[in-house]
């Protein structure tokens, strides 16, 4: 399986099957979620969503695939993909590189152990990497939508699942509230509890509640109240203030 932007890698290891291959970010989810590959050749930018978003927005209960990065040097340090991924090829493709990352993925695979851990150093490589997103990936039924953060009303947990919705739909993604939390700009986007953030910029109005506390209506289609907990109520009001 190939995420690619585009460029065409040399031939690979006669023992990989290339099952896929997709040029943008969202497409990628969606066949790495269909087809379930071993190992991915990445490339870190693609259109629509960047390598590294892509990985965020996998299923978190699908096991990763293992992972071979594409990047120029001055995007991510040497350093932490040397340590931390199957390894990586930097523009342009290096047949001996290529070779090498191949090699390496191909022992690991011998091992479920191995692989585990390989599993675990990609995370630390999403973990890790926590610029503001760009894009976020909606889910309904059979559909991936790419969403932008100023199109987003709010955010919140609900049954266990963690939602999105715009002014119209609503949809289900695979992000943690706090990771969501830590890469969304504040502001305009606000923690109005523990399982709802919301976009200021969609509220339509705002109403004194219960304990000094808020209510927000929201300019989505439901018009969704949102309560703001006591804690970030005194949040709620420095920002009024600010």
């Amino acid at each position: 399986m190939m995420a690619w932007d585009g460029r065409t890698l040399p031939a690979i290891h006669s023992e990989i099957e290339i099952i896929g291959e997709t040029g943008d970010g969202l497409q990628a989810v969606a066949d790495i979620e269909r087809l379930r590959p071993d190992l991915i050749f990445l490339d870190v930018q693609m259109p629509g969503l960047t390598g590294i978003e892509m990985l965020q927005s996998l299923p978190k209960k699908a096991p990763l695939p293992l992972v071979i990065f594409a990047i120029a040097y001055d995007e991510y340090a040497m350093a932490a993909f040397e340590a931390n991924a199957v390894g990586y090829l930097l523009k342009l493709i290096n047949r001996e590189r290529l070779d090498q990352a191949v090699e390496r993925a191909r022992k690991l695979m011998l091992s479920e152990s191995l692989v585990e851990n390989e599993r675990a150093r990609i995370r630390q490589i999403i973990d890790s990497a926590t610029p503001l997103v760009s894009h976020l990936v909606g889910r309904k039924r059979d559909r991936f939508v790419l969403l932008r953060p100023d199109q987003v009303c709010l955010i919140q947990v609900e049954n266990g699942l963690v939602k999105i919705k715009t002014e119209d739909e609503a949809f289900w993604i695979d992000y943690q509230l706090e990771d969501l939390e830590a890469r969304l700009p504040d502001p305009p986007f606000f923690r109005a509890h523990r399982s709802v953030i919301v976009n200021m910029g969609k509220v339509k109005e705002i109403a004194p509640f219960f304990k000094s506390t808020y209510l927000l209506i929201m300019n989505d289609r439901e018009s969704s109240k949102i309560q703001v907990s006591e804690r970030q109520s005194k949040k709620l009001r420095r920002l009024l203030r600010e």
